[in-house]
C-alpha cells in the first residue's frame, strides 16, 4: 500500500512536476465532449478570421470614405451612396455583428465543456474515495482532500472557461496579425517584433517564478482547510482545556501563510500584465512616428496606418493576454496535478474476479496464522490464530494501542493482512467480496456517526426498505423509543450538523438501534456501552445478549465485567495475542488478564 500522503513537498524548481503529461491527461479527459469541442474550434476559426480580416476591409472603406470627403471639398456637396461606400460600410458592420455571435456561442459552450469535465473530475474523485484503504483515510486530513474537490476543480474550471480560450484566441489573432503587418510593412513590424521579444522574456522570467508560487499557495489553502476542519470538529475539546488562544493563533498563522502566497502569486500573476502594455505602447510610440512620416510622404494611406494601428493592439493585446493566461494556466496545471496524484493513489486490493457468494453466514471465524503491519517493514501482529465458532461470543481485551480495533478491521477488510488467511465459514475472506463480506457484519463502534436525515432514514442505514413498525421495534429494543417519541417530530426528527443536538450516549443508542434493525448472523461491538449510564447500559446488555443468542460476537471492552460471560476471551498486547480462554481460566492462570480485572474490582 502506498504511504504517500497527498500533500506534496514544493520543490524550487518546478511545480507541476510535469506540466506536459499532466495538460496531456487533462484534455484525455475531454474524449467524450468531442462534439463541443470541435463547435469551439469552429467557432473559434470562424471568429478569429474575422477579427483578422475587418482592420484590412475597414482600411478600405476608410480610403473610400476618404476620397468622399474629398470630393465632397472639392465639389461641395457629400452624398452619401449605396455604391461603393454604404455598401461596403454594411459589410463591415455585418462581420463584426457576425464576430460577436460566435463570441458568445464559444464562450457558451467553453463554459458547458468546463462544468462537464469538473463535474466529470467529482465523480472520479467519489468513486475514489470508495476505493482507497482506511490506511489513505488515516494518513490525510479531510481539509486537504476536500481541497481537491473545491478550490483545485475551481482554478482548472476557472481556466478552462476563461483563460484556455482566450489564450487560443490569442495565439491565432497574433499569428494573423503579424501576417498583415509584413504585408503592410516588414521594417515596421520587425521593430514590433523586437519590442514583443523583451516582453516574451520577462513573461518567461515570471512564468517560472509564478509556478512555484501558485503551487505553495493551494498547498497553504490545504493546509488551512485542514485546520479549520480538525478545529470545528474538536471545538468542544479545545474550550475544555482553554486552547482557544492556541488555536486561534496557529489558525491566524496559516491564513497569513495564505495571504502571503496569495500575494506572491498575485502579484506576479497581474504584474507581468502592465509591463507587457507598457512595451507595446513604447512600440507604438516609435511605429507611429514613421508611420506618420511616411503617410505624409504618400508612401502609406490614411487607412492603411489606421488598419496597422488596429494590427498593432491585436497583436499587442494578445500577447499580454498571453502571457497572463499562461501564467494562470501553469497554476491550473499545478492544481490537475495534484488532483491526478489524488485519483493516482494506490486502492484497496481489487475483490476476486470469481467471488464465492455467502448470502447469510453462519458465523464460525478464523484467524489462520495471520500477520499484519501497517508497513511491510514494521509489522505489528504475527501468527495469530484463534477460532471463534459459530453463535459464540468472543471478547477483545487489553490496553490501549494494543491492537485490539486492529484485529476487527482485518476482519472487516478494512486492512489487508500480511500473511495468513481469514476464513468464513471455512470460506477465506479474500474469495469473498467486501460488499457480500461485510453484509454479514453490523458493527456498533464507540466513535459515533450519523448523517443529515431523520431519525428513522438513520436508523434504517442498513436496511433502507425497513418499514417504520421495524424501525420503531428495533428503537425500543434499543431502548430509545422513549426518547425519540420526545423529539418534536419523533421519528421524523432532521439530525443536522452530526447530531451535535444530542447527547453522545443518544447518538450511540440510534447506532445500536441501527444494528437491531439489520439483524446481522456476526455483531461487532466496539466499547457500544461505553458512553451510556449504568442503568441504560444494563438494560442494553439485556437486549445485547438476546441479539447475540445465536450470533457469533466480537466484543471489544475495558470495562471487564461485560464480557465476564464470553465463551472466549483474548487479551492483547504490543499487536499480538498474550492469552487466551474463558474468563475463568484466564483468572485462574494469574497472568495479565487477571492482573488487570483485580485491578478494577479492587
Amino acid at each position: 500500500m502506498s504511504k504517500k500522503k497527498l500533500k506534496t513537498v514544493v520543490r524550487e524548481h518546478d511545480a507541476p512536476q510535469n506540466a506536459g503529461k499532466t495538460a496531456k491527461r487533462l484534455f484525455g479527459q475531454l474524449k467524450d465532449q468531442r462534439f463541443r469541442l470541435v463547435a469551439v474550434a469552429i467557432s473559434i476559426i470562424i471568429y478569429t478570421a474575422l477579427n483578422i480580416f475587418t482592420p484590412y476591409y475597414s482600411a478600405i472603406v476608410i480610403d473610400a470614405l476618404k476620397e468622399a470627403v474629398e470630393d465632397a471639398i472639392a465639389t461641395g456637396s457629400f452624398s452619401f451612396a449605396w455604391e461603393p461606400l454604404g455598401r461596403e460600410m454594411a459589410i463591415l458592420a455585418v462581420m463584426y455583428m457576425i464576430m460577436a455571435c460566435f463570441y458568445f456561442f464559444q464562450s457558451y459552450l467553453m463554459a458547458s465543456v468546463a462544468e462537464n469535465l469538473i463535474l466529470k473530475f467529482r465523480r472520479q474523485i467519489s468513486n475514489k474515495l470508495n476505493k482507497l484503504p482506511l490506511r489513505f483515510f488515516d494518513q490525510n486530513k479531510p481539509g486537504e482532500i476536500l481541497s481537491r474537490v473545491t478550490s483545485d476543480l475551481d482554478k482548472v474550471s476557472e481556466t478552462l472557461q476563461t483563460g484556455l480560450l482566450k489564450l487560443v484566441v490569442a495565439i491565432g489573432t497574433i499569428i494573423g496579425s503579424l501576417a498583415f503587418m509584413f504585408y503592410y510593412s516588414w521594417i515596421l513590424a520587425l521593430i514590433f517584433l523586437a519590442f514583443m521579444a523583451v516582453a516574451v522574456i520577462i513573461t518567461k522570467v515570471v512564468s517560472k517564478k509564478n509556478l512555484k508560487c501558485a503551487s505553495e499557495r493551494q498547498e497553504a489553502i490545504a493546509r488551512l482547510t485542514g485546520i479549520a476542519e480538525e478545529y470545528y470538529t474538536g471545538r468542544d475539546i479545545i474550550k475544555a482545556f482553554n486552547h482557544e488562544e492556541e488555536s486561534v493563533n496557529k489558525v491566524n498563522k496559516t491564513v497569513d501563510e495564505v495571504r502571503l502566497a496569495t500575494r506572491d502569486a498575485d502579484f506576479l500573476t497581474n504584474s507581468v500584465n502592465p509591463a507587457v502594455r507598457f512595451l507595446s505602447r513604447v512600440a507604438q510610440a516609435v511605429i507611429l512616428l514613421i508611420a506618420g512620416f511616411w503617410m505624409l510622404n504618400n508612401r502609406m494611406t490614411v487607412g492603411v496606418v489606421q488598419a496597422y494601428f488596429q494590427y498593432l493592439n491585436m497583436s499587442a493585446e494578445p500577447i499580454t493576454e498571453a502571457s497572463f493566461m499562461i501564467n494562470s494556466l501553469q497554476s491550473a496545471l499545478a492544481s490537475a496535478e495534484r488532483t491526478f496524484e489524488f485519483l493516482d493513489d494506490e486502492e484497496e486490493v481489487p475483490d476476486t474476479a470469481t467471488p464465492v457468494n455467502l448470502d447469510r453466514a453462519e458465523g464460525r471465524i478464523a484467524f489462520e496464522h495471520v500477520s499484519f503491519g501497517y508497513s511491510p517493514e514494521k509489522i505489528l501482529m504475527r501468527d495469530i490464530s484463534f477460532t471463534a465458532e459459530k453463535g459464540k461470543k468472543v471478547a477483545i481485551v487489553g490496553a490501549t494501542g494494543a491492537g485490539k480495533t486492529t484485529l476487527i478491521n482485518l476482519l472487516m477488510r478494512f486492512y489487508e493482512v500480511n500473511g495468513g488467511h481469514i476464513t468464513i465459514d471455512g470460506i477465506s475472506s479474500t474469495d469473498l467480496t467486501r460488499k457480500g463480506l461485510r453484509k454479514n457484519f453490523g458493527m456498533v463502534l464507540q466513535d459515533t456517526w450519523l448523517f443529515g436525515g431523520t431519525i428513522a432514514e438513520n436508523i434504517a442505514y442498513g436496511r433502507p426498505d425497513a418499514t417504520r413498525e421495524d424501525i420503531i421495534r428495533a428503537a425500543k429494543m434499543a431502548r430509545v423509543d422513549y426518547f425519540i417519541r420526545t423529539m418534536p417530530q419523533g421519528y421524523d426528527t432532521v439530525l443536522e450538523n452530526d447530531a451535535s443536538s444530542l447527547s453522545v450516549g443518544q447518538r450511540q443508542l440510534l447506532t445500536i438501534a441501527r444494528v437491531f434493525l439489520c439483524d446481522p448472523p456476526i455483531l461487532i461491538l466496539d466499547e457500544a456501552t461505553s458512553s451510556v449510564d449504568t442503568r441504560t447500559e444494563a438494560e442494553i446488555s439485556k437486549a445485547m445478549n438476546e441479539l447475540m443468542s445465536g450470533r457469533t460476537s466480537f466484543v471489544i471492552a475495558h470495562r471487564l465485567s461485560t464480557i465476564r460471560d464470553a465463551d472466549m476471551i483474548l487479551y492483547m498486547a504490543n499487536g499480538n495475542i498474550t492469552e487466551k480462554g474463558t474468563h475463568d481460566e484466564l483468572l485462574a492462570k494469574g497472568g495479565a488478564y487477571a492482573s488487570l480485572y483485580n485491578s478494577q474490582f479492587a
